[in-house]
């Protein structure tokens, strides 16, 4: 549920250009910026915990769906996900703001930092994606063989869906029947609805990335890193080269949690962030 909003400014939101699309955003609040970039297969509503205490914080709290995700266009061709960070920066006349990135969404934080380096004030990136690592865990390379083989099929968004939750809700350490139902029911219908709303895009054109892997040493604005104990193999290795390749880089791992860290150990992850942010000098 979406905290109250009783004592929040006005809620602004609307549609951004993008080459060959469009992006949805939602922004409120007055002061430094903080984007907040949802993981893949889900959309800007993974971050309703940390969106009202955000602008309540003094902040200027902006979140938006990605290209084919949410409200926002669905793929037709190649593009990249950090132009289309700048275009929305330009669009709203933010010249910098701090990232806040959870999977994918941090995987585009870091690259953003990387190609339009003066546009980003600090990283949050939450159980980390890096662009140019490849998944190495079994466990996340047995679930992708499943989805792929599920496309196509009569009951194939709910097979692809359910590998998904498998490997980015549940995590490879839980069964389903120990993470909270009322979550994974959450994040099933997010992806269920991407999976329908954007179907005409998979396959249709290639994410652009600039290899973060190879240039994390290049980073130079306050960084923090968050990982649930949970979550794969391959997240925590992330988080450990950030860590390691980013100049006074921290890491937080975050306990009884999985992948959605934002949403499993909400408090000490609001915790967490919320020092960083007040350790910021804007």
């Amino acid at each position: 549920m979406t905290p109250s909003i009783s004592d929040w400014s006005e809620i602004d939101n609307g549609i951004v250009p993008i080459d060959d699309g469009e992006l949805f955003y939602e922004a409120a609040g007055s002061g430094p910026a903080v984007v907040l970039v949802h993981g893949g297969m889900l959309d800007q509503h993974m971050w309703d915990e940390q969106f009202a205490w955000l602008v309540n914080s003094g902040l200027r709290a902006v979140r938006y769906d990605t290209r084919g995700h949410g409200l926002s266009s669905s793929v037709s061709g190649d593009y990249a996900n950090h132009d289309d960070l700048r275009a929305l920066l330009d669009s709203l006349d933010i010249p910098s703001a701090v990232l806040v990135g959870l999977s994918h969404g941090a995987r585009i934080a870091l690259d953003t930092a990387l190609a339009h380096p003066d546009r980003v004030t600090a990283l949050a990136l939450a159980s980390p994606g890096i662009s140019g690592r490849a998944f190495s865990d079994p466990f996340i390379l047995e679930h992708i063989k499943h989805q792929v083989a599920a496309i196509g099929e009569p009951d194939g968004v709910e097979r692809y869906v359910e590998h998904f939750l498998r490997m980015w809700v549940d995590g490879p350490h839980r069964e389903p029947g120990a993470v909270h139902p009322g979550m994974r029911e959450r994040m099933r219908a997010s992806a269920e609805a991407n999976a329908e709303v954007h179907a005409d895009g998979l396959g249709t054109g290639i994410a652009l990335e600039v290899g973060a892997i190879h240039r994390l040493g290049e980073i130079r604005v306050p960084t923090v890193v968050l990982d649930g104990d949970l979550d794969s193999t391959d997240i925590s290795s992330n988080a450990h080269a950030i860590t390691l390749a980013v100049p006074g880089a921290r890491r937080v791992r975050i306990p009884s949690a999985a992948h959605m860290v934002n949403l499993e150990n909400t408090a000490l992850f609001d915790q967490e962030l919320h020092a960083f942010l007040s350790s910021l000098d804007y």
